[in-house]
């Protein structure tokens, strides 16, 4: 099982940035993609980005597109989310996740069934 910590939410007005970190341990093979979602209260969870790992192809859902950014170290042990532009409706606890490529290839990048492990989620809040 993999282990993840994330870090770098907090609250910050309509416009503004924000850098979320996702700190990864444990066994690499069950690291073939790395992803974020997010949880708004009364919401499903939601595919925000995924970067795969070993290439650092990367995957976007259509509310983020040109505001945020997934990255990862070079030593593909910590994974960012660089979120630029924020508006209210990106207030939501944020889940860095780890998915195996057997898993991925059957639900897709953004898809959260793709991935067993998780972190314990930070709080993003963006207000107007």
């Amino acid at each position: 099982q993999v282990h993840l910590v994330e870090s770098g939410g907090g609250s910050v007005q309509a416009g503004g940035s924000l850098r979320l970190s996702c700190a990864a341990s444990g066994p690499s093979e069950y690291r073939d993609y790395m992803a974020w979602f997010r949880q708004a209260p009364g919401k499903e969870r939601e595919g925000v980005a995924a970067i795969t790992v070993l290439s650092g192809t990367k995957a976007y859902a259509d509310s983020v597109k040109g505001r945020f950014a997934i990255s990862q170290d070079n030593a593909k042990i910590t994974t960012y989310l660089q979120m630029n532009s924020l508006n209210p409706s990106d207030t939501a606890v944020y889940y860095c996740a780890a998915g195996s490529v057997y898993s991925v290839l059957t639900w897709g990048r953004l898809d959260a069934n793709s991935y067993n492990s998780w972190g314990q989620g930070t709080q993003v809040t963006v207000s107007s």
